[in-house]
């Protein structure tokens, strides 16, 4: 017998005004927090920003030139190249700029915030409410947004193909697991990695129900078919790319796993696992790419409205929506957890988290306040819910002033500002020829892609050095090792880090 549970109820003061008004703010915040001085903060360009930047100069300058069944691109490792196709559309309008590579990654930054709220909003509307305030005021999310990577696609697909499996389960049919499907594929294999999982989540998510809610498991089971195979032809370039290129496919997952011998991590196992679980509260990420000053993915005020949510998530686990979201925050915790490469708790990782954690914690905001009404007045409800507000606000104003605030020198070796400087110099020389590595010349290729900028690999064997005016590198080493050390000494700096060490160095053949 199928049990009865009580649908999520809405906070009072639940005027449809009120909820336009605060989403209006919610957005504003959201636009602000992602554009503002995107010019210049966080400055510099990281490799692989500027792998996607070029890859969408090159699909609208180059001639014949496409990703792999028009989805991969195979260079920095393999990438997903729906991002890039994106950014070339901006560029083709706006230019190719570093801003407008960024202000892309921020208008999906923006179109996320939205996105979860939407998902929230099948829970109640001010849980929608509470839901796109976190997310528009996460300084996790405000950092990633600001960075012209593919990552920042997460949250909005992921929310998008959350809201399309739980349309098929509130009308379930061909029609809706068809969607489903294939929205779900669009996720899972055109984004980035934490995605992937989003397949698993929907096979542990129908077992449950086979469990729990029998009557609509079997209500599902008709369009489990539908829903495969929307799935598998949406999904068919990149499984055309996963067999003809396995390598490169799977290459970046198997680079970051622990039973890779040579994985470079920063702490045992135990440490690693610790560290990515305390990050809701406790731990941040090491990398100025994905935080600021190792501050945790959730300030423990919002840990505990979470942890809220998830009491109520359990307590509702039998309804098919309330599963869903519950069965997502593990699922999507894995790729954190078995990735060990580099810092910990690696944030990027976490993406996939986005969406489900935006709905437990305006779950718990709403869980907080009714327990509060039910052991207190309508007065004491009413604080509850102003003690949430301010919290939000509160969470949101801290994320921009530790971003806005923090200093050049933090983000200066994170976001490769020596190469950009090397790259406006070279710009600014013609005839200049670059010493760079072939990860590091991405962002010179990209930055002066209207230029074409020799790029010398160090130690390599320039046959004839008067053939450029000036070389520039980020060493006396660097300029050694391809020049020689006579042409070396008479190099000189040409742009400093903030502690005044030369970064740059220049030197006529």
């Amino acid at each position: 017998m199928r049990v009865a549970l009580p649908r999520a109820r809405r906070l009072p003061g639940r005027s449809a005004w009120l909820a336009l008004v605060a989403l209006a703010a919610i957005a504003a915040a959201a636009i602000f927090l992602r554009f503002y001085d995107l010019a210049s903060n966080p400055g510099g360009l990281y490799g692989d920003e500027a792998a996607e930047g070029l890859d969408a100069w090159r699909l609208l300058h180059q001639p014949g030139f496409h990703a792999d069944f028009f989805v991969w691109f195979t260079s920095d490792g393999g990438r997903e190249a729906l991002f890039a196709y994106v950014v070339a559309g901006v560029f083709n309008f706006a230019g190719a700029t570093a801003l407008a590579l960024r202000a892309t990654a921020a208008a999906f930054g923006v179109a996320g915030v939205l996105a979860i709220g939407h998902l929230a909003r099948r829970f109640g509307t001010w849980t929608g409410i509470v839901a796109a305030a976190w997310a528009a005021g996460s300084l996790w999310l405000v950092c990633v947004s600001r960075d012209g990577m593919r990552n920042m696609i997460v949250p909005f697909f992921g929310a998008v193909a959350l809201i399309g499996i739980l349309h098929w389960a509130a009308r379930p049919g061909r029609g809706a697991a068809i969607l489903a499907g294939a929205v779900t594929s669009l996720a899972a294999m055109y984004t980035y990695q934490p995605l992937k999982l989003l397949p698993v989540l929907v096979v542990v998510w129908l077992l449950w129900l086979r469990h729990a809610d029998r009557p609509m498991y079997e209500r599902l089971r008709a369009g489990v078919v539908p829903f495969a195979v929307a799935f598998l032809v949406v999904a068919a370039p990149m499984i055309a790319v996963a067999v003809t290129d396995p390598t490169n496919y799977f290459g970046r997952v198997a680079s970051t796993s622990p039973l890779n011998p040579g994985v470079e991590a920063d702490s045992n196992p135990i440490v690693h696992v610790f560290r990515t679980v305390a990050m809701f509260g406790l731990t941040g990420d090491p990398n100025a790419r994905h935080d600021v000053a190792g501050l945790p993915l959730l300030p423990l005020p919002l840990a505990v409205v979470a942890a809220a949510g998830l009491v109520r998530l359990w307590r509702m686990r039998r309804d098919a929506s309330h599963s869903l979201i519950l069965l997502a925050l593990p699922v999507f915790l894995v790729a954190p957890l078995v990735a060990t490469e580099g810092g910990s708790p690696h944030f990027l990782r976490a993406l996939g988290l986005a969406a489900p954690l935006g709905v437990t914690i305006g779950l718990g905001a709403l869980e907080i306040v009714e327990q509060v009404r039910q052991r207190g007045s309508r007065a004491a409800s009413w604080l509850a819910m102003a003690a949430v507000a301010v919290t939000l606000t509160a969470a949101a104003v801290w994320s921009g002033w530790a971003y806005f605030t923090r200093p050049v020198a933090d983000r200066y070796a994170a976001f490769s500002y020596p190469i950009v400087s090397l790259a406006s110099y070279a710009a600014d020389h013609p005839g200049s020829a670059v010493i760079l590595d072939e990860y590091s010349a991405m962002d010179v290729e990209f930055l002066d892609a209207a230029d074409q900028v020799a790029i010398c690999p160090p130690g390599s064997n320039v046959a004839d050095p008067a053939a450029h005016s000036l070389y520039l590198a980020l060493s006396r080493n660097d300029l050694a090792s391809t020049l020689g050390s006579a042409v070396a000494a008479r190099a000189q700096p040409i742009a400093w880090d903030p502690t005044g060490k030369p970064a740059v160095w220049a030197v006529t053949p």
